[in-house]
């Protein structure tokens, strides 16, 4: 029995019909051939029924509807791209002495393709990226592996850690949290190796993000708490910032409002001024006034402080559009201000939109609140 299949359709609320018609939709826009809709209903129900393996055809759009890896959607946990194996010593020097030509233009090739992919993941969502995603990680370690002087291997292991990161996030967002847990992981590993503590203190306290979702807050709070300690002295004040904000969110989810606010007090203090949201040195966080007010709003709804609604406003004001998910968030967020104050058709309202929004990412983390929220109307 495939559960896995199961669960991913299940989290993005979709029924086996629902399903049989995105795949239609998928290989109409990109111009495959499938069997008839009866087939495919047959097709969904034995997959999940472990009745049907998975044929590489439609494994491969299954993995962008739902986000998985082919490991996952296999149950074989194996990863969709695996290392090539050496089959000696004369592949194993061959490999060695082509890690040596990786030199910072391929390096900056790797960036600016995990920057590619940030772009589509803001604009498109994470689920139609698997693949892409899996297939740059493992390029990434494959160069990282073979490397063997620290010239060579520092200036991939930094770029490995912004992919992973990048990758953990996306994989939080499509519901798989085990892989969230281990790009993590992965990412902490490569900024070590790297010796670039800004890379390390943001994986470190994006991991809290999986606790919280896990319902482990108080542990969260220790994460973040260690990311401070690991970046005192050692980070941009964008990224202290951030990390103020992100010691913020697990206050609010610890149920610390006071603690909350100071934190965010701390953020607004350090950040820097300007329509500027990036650092040169840490292109993984967007955060400046306007995002801050968002992220502050975002809490103050969580501690229940009326002041949530303006500052959530003001966010949506001044909001990219690109920012997809985060609209979503945005949305979700003053559903639940205006909830607090009962509001409700103001609610209503930011719900649909924040389904709606929700919808075009794939993202079942946004779904998941979504549906919360409205069990409150």
């Amino acid at each position: 029995m495939n559960e896995t299949l199961k669960l991913a359709r299940l989290g993005r609320e979709w029924s086996q019909e629902r399903l049989v018609r995105e795949i239609e939709r998928y290989a109409k826009q990109h111009l495959l051939d499938v069997a008839s809709t009866a087939s495919l209903r047959v097709y969904v129900s034995e997959w999940e029924n472990g009745k049907r393996a998975i044929s590489a055809r439609y494994a491969t759009i299954l993995r962008a509807l739902l986000g998985l890896t082919d490991g996952e959607l296999r149950g074989t946990g194996e990863p969709a791209v695996s290392l090539p194996t050496a089959g000696g010593y004369d592949e194993l020097v061959s490999r060695i002495d082509s890690a040596r030509t990786v030199g910072l233009d391929m390096v900056q090739s790797f960036m600016d393709q995990t920057e590619l992919l940030r772009t589509f993941d803001r604009q498109m969502g994470a689920a139609s990226l698997v693949d892409q995603m899996t297939g740059h990680l493992a390029r990434l370690e494959d160069a990282l592996t073979f490397a063997v002087l620290p010239e060579t291997r520092r200036p991939v292991a930094r770029a490995l850690a912004g992919a992973a990161t990048l990758a953990a996030w996306q994989a939080l967002d499509v519901g798989a949290v085990e892989r969230a847990w281990r790009h993590y992981e992965l990412g902490k590993r490569a900024a070590q190796e790297a010796e670039e503590p800004m890379y390390l203190v943001h994986a470190m306290a994006e991991q809290a993000n999986v606790l919280l979702d896990a319902g482990r807050p108080e542990l969260a709070v220790s994460v973040v708490q260690n990311a401070q300690r690991e970046a005192k002295g050692r980070v941009s004040s964008r990224l202290q910032a951030w990390l103020h904000a992100s010691e913020a969110e697990v206050y609010a989810h610890t149920g610390q409002p006071d603690e909350c606010r100071r934190a965010l007090d701390r953020a607004a203090t350090v950040l820097p001024g300007g329509a500027e949201d990036r650092d040169p040195d840490m292109l993984s966080i967007f955060l400046n006034a306007g995002h801050l007010a968002r992220w502050r709003g975002n809490l103050l709804a969580l501690v229940g402080d009326n002041e949530a609604v303006d500052s959530l406003y003001q966010a949506l004001d001044v909001m990219d559009p690109t920012f997809v998910r985060a609209s979503a968030g945005v949305r979700c967020d003053l559903a639940q201000a205006h909830l607090a104050r009962g509001e409700f058709d103001q609610a209503r309202e930011h719900l649909r939109e924040a389904r709606l929004l929700a919808g075009r990412t794939g993202s079942v983390r946004r779904r998941r609140r979504i549906e919360q929220l409205t069990q409150k109307l």
